[in-house]
């Protein structure tokens, strides 16, 4: 009897030996995401129910099915209780600085040289600067975004701020002709972006780059020296271009060429550049930018709001071009989410072609995502959900009144979503949104230091 006691016993041992050796195959990771339709935004676009993202430190190591749960353990499990896993966004324009003077003046005529630019001289400081991109960056991270394209004045504060929040920055430091708080002689602008590249050139989360502002408000001699130091540097140029009809005219007049011509002839069309708005261009300035690999950053809601016109984004899109969305500034778009572009985008476009199946939900978000990393020339590692791409992933509670029930996720996300929607937020491998609440900023604080400016720019607003 003692003997089969002590077999059974030696038995059991070796079976929970066994598990134990069963349970340490598994290989390990930082974080899994669990039970949700994940959109991975793939070269064949593939959507997987009951689907599982893989992270282990900063990269996507798997995605699959619920299979995935018996091969990985990791120490944070993310249940996405049937939500929809998705890419992070990407917002390729806006000046997050400005959410100083958000509803500021909104609909007075001229609003650039009546408002903004008196503002900037009278207002604008480093302190300003971090507070606004703190605050926008904020803003940005809890709708969703993952990566957004700045171009502002003193630059390197903004980059601080952004990369406290937590979020990927391709941050521009503005250059224009005229003095402004951070430049007063001429040449201190340039100076202050070639520093701001050399300090932020091999950051992980911040790319540098050089933000000239348009092709009538940077003088050639910039533009070619700009056009020099990208290629020395290899950082990219972010650039409002075709946006007005004033622009458009004066280049025409003063060099014979179309915006885009002109910033051709200068060399400046490249894979490093991200061109803005893009309202006013012809159909050979679309052959020129496809040709020469240009990001476009499509801003319907800013466009439309100032009364401008509606870029041919769509036809650009459908011609194979690098299309992204953007917000532009809190002053202009107001929001700085992607969510909210994504329904304006597919709305307006289908009443601009009076086609109501012209750019489909599914269209809509390849540009708040996959196309937006094109934009950036960043697709090899950002854009979509698949194995060896950086983490950075989004999921979408789908238990809010909106958002049920739901046939098509696309639709769901461009129709019914809106960015409250948002649940988690993933940057790098690292969780800053969780439960809808932001964990890298005090969001209540800096919103109560952003509101001591209010006052100083009421009063020079009035002046105005």
């Amino acid at each position: 009897m003692k003997s089969y006691l002590k077999g059974a016993l030696l038995l059991g041992s070796l079976f929970i030996v066994g598990c134990s050796s069963l349970v340490e195959k598994k290989e390990s990771a930082n974080i899994i995401i669990k039970n949700g339709t994940v959109l991975t935004m793939n070269e064949k676009r593939d959507i997987i129910e009951n689907g599982v993202i893989v992270i282990k430190n900063n990269k996507i190591i798997s995605v699959g099915n619920e299979d995935l749960l018996k091969r990985y353990s990791a120490k944070k499990v993310i249940d996405a209780e049937d939500g929809i896993i998705m890419p992070g966004m990407i917002n390729t324009h806006t000046h997050a600085s400005m959410s100083v003077f958000r509803s500021l003046a909104d609909d007075v005529p001229d609003r650039l040289n009546r408002y903004i630019f008196p503002l900037e001289n009278k207002m604008v400081s480093p302190e300003m600067v971090y507070l606004g991109a703190r605050h926008g960056a904020a803003e940005m991270a809890l709708g969703g975004v993952t990566t957004m394209v700045d171009m502002y004045l003193f630059e390197e504060d903004a980059a601080r701020a952004v990369k406290e929040v937590g979020l990927r920055g391709v941050m521009t430091q503005n250059i224009i002709k005229y003095p402004t708080a951070d430049g007063q002689q001429k040449g201190e602008t340039l100076e202050r972006a070639i520093a701001f590249v050399e300090k932020y050139k091999n950051d992980e989360l911040i790319t540098p780059g050089f933000g000239p502002h348009a092709p009538h408000t940077v003088t050639k001699e910039e533009l070619l020296k700009i056009k020099e130091l990208s290629e020395k540097y290899n950082v990219p140029v972010s650039m409002h271009v075709a946006e007005t009809d004033v622009e458009f005219d004066r280049i025409k007049k003063d060099f014979k060429m179309t915006p885009v011509e002109y910033l051709d002839s200068l060399g400046l069309l490249n894979e490093r550049f991200i061109a803005a708005h893009n309202i006013f261009v012809t159909d050979s300035d679309i052959e020129l930018m496809k040709k020469r690999e240009v990001g476009i950053a499509h801003n319907m809601v800013a466009n439309i709001k100032s009364a401008k016109g509606i870029s041919p984004a769509l036809k650009m899109h459908d011609k194979g071009m690098r299309v992204g969305l953007g917000t532009d500034g809190p002053m202009s778009g107001n929001t700085l989410d992607i969510i909210g572009q994504m329904g304006y985008v597919a709305k307006l476009h289908k009443l601009d072609t009076k086609d109501r199946s012209a750019l489909p939900p599914k269209k809509a978000v390849e540009m708040a995502t996959i196309g937006g990393a094109r934009a950036i020339h960043r697709e090899n590692d950002l854009g979509s959900l698949e194995v060896g791409k950086l983490a950075d992933v989004v999921l979408i509670e789908t238990k809010s009144v909106n958002m049920n029930p739901i046939f098509d996720p696309y639709s769901a996300l461009v129709y019914s979503a809106n960015a409250s929607n948002v649940d988690t937020v993933i940057v790098n491998g690292k969780v800053i949104v969780e439960n809808k609440k932001i964990k890298t900023v005090d969001l209540e604080k800096n919103s109560k230091e952003l509101n001591n400016f209010k006052g100083k720019v009421q009063k020079i607003a009035e002046t105005l």
